[in-house]
Formats: structure tokens, sequence, C-alpha cells
């Protein structure tokens, strides 16, 4: 059975390759929150359904680490995207895509360090090592003016693929703290999440949002109904359950708006890598 299951898994990635490639595809690129095999199997039953209700081939597609999402996006490689608020607010205002919808469940950043450690307070922090996503991931960002705020002058942020690696190595001792999302730190196994504390967190910010390549507006009707239609399904409410997401709900006015104070450093990291 578990043979079978990464046989699945494996020829899902090589279709997914293989058609996003061929630009046959409707290609939905996901942020890279978690490992890239995790979110292939997590986003299947929303690949299936939009396969059926679009009439087209349909693949799953992340990225190595937020930066190259960011660029991938803005170099319109993706028919629709599920990223964080701050990316999505930069795909909106520099590449044209359109908010659709998010998830009702609120979306904080946390800053995570041992249960038992040294770490007491933020200031235990100065001189310290501390892990992020990427320099364009939300909770790294946050991280970083949650540090500066704490005026905590920490000793380097090292960048890490994904938030159970941060876990893992913060409870290892191998970093003083690190930075995620609540939920993904909710996720975490018990016997890993028992060896850590939450030291800091965020006020609720606009996580996961789906947004639309412009080429598409005027598919927008139909692919809002299928997304909605979705959620109504038992692989919708499994996964809502399962991620502690609550279901999809409408963006509120000026919701991304607020995020461009990220979404301009995420602007100024890919501008600065570029020279």
């Amino acid at each position: 059975m578990q043979l079978l299951r990464l046989f699945s898994l494996l020829t899902l990635v090589l279709m997914t390759v293989s058609t996003s490639v061929a630009g046959e595809s409707f290609i939905i690129g996901v942020a890279p929150h978690t490992s890239a095999r995790v979110i292939l199997e997590m986003y299947q039953p929303l690949r299936l359904h939009m396969e059926k209700a679009l009439g087209t081939p349909v693949a799953i597609v992340t990225a190595p680490d937020f930066d190259m999402f960011a660029r991938r996006g803005l170099a319109q490689e993706y028919d629709l995207a599920v990223t964080t608020g701050h990316q999505a607010r930069l795909f909106q205002t520099d590449a044209g895509y359109i908010p659709l919808l998010t998830y009702k469940a609120d979306f904080r950043a946390v800053a995570l360090v041992a249960a038992k450690g040294p770490i007491k307070h933020p200031s235990d922090l100065k001189g310290k090592d501390v892990l992020g996503l990427s320099q364009a991931s939300l909770v790294t960002l946050w991280g970083q003016h949650w540090l500066a705020e704490n005026r905590v002058g920490a000793k380097q942020m090292k960048f890490v693929s994904a938030s159970d690696s941060v876990a893992q190595l913060v409870a290892a001792g191998d970093a003083a703290a690190g930075f995620t999302s609540l939920a993904n730190y909710q996720k975490l196994l018990p016997a890993l999440r028992s060896q850590l504390r939450i030291l800091g967190e965020s006020s609720s910010m606009a996580g996961r949002v789906y947004v639309l390549n412009k080429r598409h507006a005027a598919m927008q009707k139909k692919i809002d109904a299928a997304l909605w239609a979705f959620a109504e399904t038992p692989e919708a409410k499994k996964y809502f359950d399962t991620n502690s997401l609550a279901g999809y709900r409408k963006l509120h006015p000026n919701e991304l708006k607020e995020m461009d104070r990220y979404a301009n450093e995420v602007r100024k990291v890919l501008n600065s890598s570029e020279k």
C-alpha cells in the first residue's frame, strides 16, 4: 500500500512537470508553505475538481522557496496562484492578478523556541541564530519586524525550505528561534510540538489567497463558481478540517491593501537579488 501510494505520488509529480512544460494545462501555483510532496498530495482533490469543472488538464506546481515562487508568479507562470496575502497583493499590483477568495481561519505568524531551552524573553535572542522560510515569506518578514520592535539584534537569519524543518532545528537546539505560521505549528506531530513554545505571535493577517491570472479574466465567474462548488464537496471539507482552515470566504474590502508594507519588502528583496 505504501509503495502504491509512493508510485501514485511520483506519477503525479511527473505529470505535473510534463504538463506544465508543455503548456497545455491550467497551472495552479501553490506557495511553498510546506514540502512539495505534501503540497501535491494536499491539493490533489482541488486539482481533480477543477479539471472536471474546466474541462482541461490541471497541474499543481510549487517552487523551491517563496522568492522563486514570487518571481514565477510575476512572470505570469501561474493561471491561478494560492499564496500568502503579501504576495497576493504583489501579484495584484505588479502583475494584474485578480483576487478571488481566502480562508475563514485567521492567519498568524509565530516565533518558536525550544520549550525547555534558555530563551525566555525576546531579549534572550540577542546575538543568536534564528530561522525563517525565505527572505520573501510573510512569516520571515513579520519575524524581522518582531525582532526590530523588540530591539533584538539576532546574530543571523538563516533560511530553510519548510516549516517542519524550522521546528525540528529549533527543537534540536540548532537555532535559538524560528518563524512559522501558527497553523503549521499546530499541525506538527504532538511529540515535536511538545518540544516547542510560542515566544511571540502576530496579529491576524491575510493568509493564503487565491488570485487569478488576468489572462483568464473572461473566465473569472466560471473559475470562482468552481472553487465555491469545490468547497461543498466532502473532499474539500476534509481538507478544511485537517488543516484547520474552516472553509473559504470572500476577501474584506482593502484586506490586501493592508499588506502593502510586506509586499513592498518582497519587491525590494527581488530587486536586490537581481543586482
